[in-house]
């Protein structure tokens, strides 16, 4: 028996797509109506499920959308400049927790007001006017000026559908799960920013996270299997020759397998741990690369140019810490997308390549993509083919915080290579709290203050 994926692409020719139908009580009538549950993907986002609420009684009827991956480490604040008619067609995607504020009016929607949704930009506002207009006859008959007051505010509202000056909207979702589509794809979106943040004890709270300490009022203990290894007990090349396996779930699919991870050692530079995993499900295949040597004292820097065939079999190794670029296609390649890997320069193109090529990413949403979207995509993909063979010189960047990244110089040790260019630098307060490293300094500070009290 064929194993199908959790989260399949939406698609009109699914013959089974998989839909679940839950009895479910009506809020509005209280009779029982019906939910149906589809579980399916958004290309360049996540695995969300999308719900659908109908009651037969009273005819009421919900939609909603929930994402259905772990939730990230990090909330994050998405800006949109909206300059033109064309930007209020963008769709996005926003969780209950999300807060949308458009500033030049002084409009805010607060978190958890309302639930997730796939839309667009108009549609944004003209749900806000709907929500506005809907009590404004009562409004009209028991508070006349307060009535007169929200008039003028749907007025502004209205008016930013002309788009006669750009206006700022700002999604700030503490659950990290809100997006914003990108019709530049696969380049950086000059109109839109990303600012990832770190939640506080509260959001976390709010988003149903605790520590097993809050929750138990202990202190967790540490694995078993800390206390099973003996100090000395494995040396460095026992470790480096076992195969080690552990479940896991696809990120292609969802569907439960096995990753095999080997630590190994790239000459001249450090060891590495290799993780494999394999999806007989989907057959998804993915490889990935993490340092096996901890976080660097400072970030580096790489500049390489490539000019030749030479200078596409340079080994490189990407960590999951490291933002890529190449500034001739106009391309920027956060430090997830690829997550670490360890391959060559041609290697690491390709799988750009493969990525944007994928059919469950090579469109935005579905059949709603545009003649020229498409256009430009396969113009961007023509431009890497012809830096595979040659008929571009480019530059590639690597910028990683952790240091733990790196790129072969085909000189000697002695000889400088003058297409290879590394920096090294001291990391931003910025940088170190997105590593960890300032909650680490904190409780370093606090052991040493307790110690020289005692």
């Amino acid at each position: 028996m064929t194993t199908k994926p959790l989260f399949r692409d939406l698609t009109g020719e699914d013959p089974d797509p998989e839909v679940t139908v839950v009895e479910s009580l009506c809020m509005n009538c209280q009779q029982n109506g019906s939910t149906r549950l589809l579980l399916t993907r958004i290309p360049y986002f996540k695995d969300v499920v999308v719900m659908s609420f109908s009651c037969d009684h009273c005819g009421y009827q919900n939609n909603e959308i929930q994402p259905s991956s772990v939730i990230p480490d990090r909330g994050i604040r998405i800006k949109l400049v909206v300059k033109d008619k064309q930007t209020l067609n963008r769709q996005l995607v926003k969780s209950d927790h999300t807060r949308i504020e458009i500033p030049e009016v002084s409009f805010e929607i607060p978190s958890q007001s309302q639930k997730g949704e796939v839309t667009t930009v108009e549609g944004i506002i003209n749900r806000s006017i709907s929500g506005l207009e809907q009590d404004q006859p009562a409004r009209r008959e028991q508070h006349l000026e307060v009535a007169k007051q929200i008039d003028t505010f749907i007025g502004s509202l209205k008016e930013l559908k002309n788009v006669e000056k750009p206006f700022n909207l700002i999604l700030e979702d503490i659950s990290g799960n809100s997006f914003i589509e990108n019709p530049n794809a696969p380049k950086t979106d000059p109109d839109c920013s990303y600012e990832y943040f770190k939640r506080t004890k509260e959001q976390d709270h709010e988003l149903g996270l605790f520590t097993h300490e809050e929750v138990t009022d202990e202190k967790e203990e540490e694995p078993a299997l800390l206390h099973l290894i003996k100090e000395g007990e494995f040396t460095l090349e026992d470790i480096e020759g076992e195969v080690l396996q552990f479940n896991t779930n696809c990120p292609g699919c969802g569907t439960p397998c096995q990753t095999n991870m080997k630590m190994t050692n790239i000459p001249h530079f450090k060891e590495v741990i290799i993780m494999a995993t394999t999806c007989d499900a989907c057959g998804n295949k993915t490889n990935e690369v993490k340092s096996g040597a901890g976080i660097e004292p400072q970030g580096v820097h790489i500049e390489v140019d490539v000019q030749n065939k030479a200078d596409l079999t340079r080994d490189v190794l990407k960590s999951e810490t490291c933002d890529l670029e190449i500034p001739q296609l106009e391309l920027t390649v956060g430090p997830h997308a690829l997550g670490g890997r360890f391959t060559t320069v041609e290697g690491l193109i390709l799988a750009i390549k493969n990525q944007l090529n994928d059919p469950t990413t090579s469109h935005i949403f579905g059949d709603s993509k545009d003649r020229t979207a498409v256009e430009q995509f396969e113009h961007f993909l023509t431009k890497l083919d012809e830096v595979l063979e040659n008929k571009i010189n480019i530059t590639i960047v690597l910028d990683d915080p952790c240091g733990n990244s790196y790129i072969q110089s085909m000189k000697d040790e002695d000889e400088p290579d003058e297409q290879l260019r590394i920096t090294h630098y001291e990391r931003t307060f910025e940088q170190n709290e997105d590593l960890g490293l300032n909650d680490m300094k904190t409780e370093n500070y606090k052991e040493e203050e307790t110690a020289n009290s005692s």
